[in-house]
């Protein structure tokens, strides 16, 4: 058991970012062993679910003739529009039934906001709303943070920039996340991660 400044966070190991899901990430499902493992080594454990309202302005299917995987401009900067998921109080939005919720301390739920999308566990995609997870670590005594789950390229990405932009000593376990990878969105984001100080372990 690793101490007390220690966390593990969680990101975003629901149904529909499994296989069979709405926004289904390969393998995604292949990762949740080794992640209930993991939670005995941590004294602070948080899970982060997506959780949007149908309404969301991320979905595609809310923009008139609009595809999933196109890019537009919202107020706050360029924003991919995806495929209708993790819509609040349905399976998709769901844990995985695999994964060990029992343990967590702390569910964080992130994009709920119908305007405006949620990859980081810290903060909305503004860059400023946050989300009170700073707080809580903060006020737990937590300094270094372990990341896995879904997406590497996107969730988990922004999640440790993030942190590691607020001080945190941040570890992404690449073997304990996968990737959607949409159009190189993976080399870029483990090239933004380096910059920003985040170790990547297998």
């Amino acid at each position: 058991m690793r101490d007390t400044s220690h966390a593990l966070i969680v990101i975003d190991v629901q149904n529909d970012f499994c296989p069979g899901g709405a926004l289904a990430v390969a393998e995604g499902d292949v990762i949740i062993p080794r992640i209930n493992a993991l939670m005995d080594d941590f004294a602070v454990k948080v899970l982060t679910q997506d959780w949007h309202p149908a309404d969301h302005a991320s979905f595609a299917a809310n923009h008139d003739g609009a595809e999933p995987f196109s890019l537009t401009e919202m107020p706050y900067g360029p924003q991919v529009l995806w495929p209708t998921h993790c819509v609040q109080g349905t399976d998709g939005a769901a844990f995985h039934k695999d994964l060990r919720t029992d343990p967590a301390d702390l569910i964080i739920r992130k994009g709920f906001r119908p305007a405006i999308d949620s990859y980081s566990a810290f903060f909305e995609n503004d860059h400023r709303t946050p989300t009170g997870l700073e707080g809580y670590l903060k006020t737990r005594g937590v300094t270094d943070l372990t990341l896995v789950g879904l997406a590497t390229d996107f969730c988990v990405a922004y999640s440790a920039i993030d942190a590691a932009k607020l001080g945190f000593a941040v570890t992404v376990l690449e073997g304990t996340c996968r990737a959607i990878d949409l159009d190189g969105s993976l080399a870029a984001a483990r090239d933004n991660m380096h910059a920003a100080g985040v170790r990547l372990e297998a």
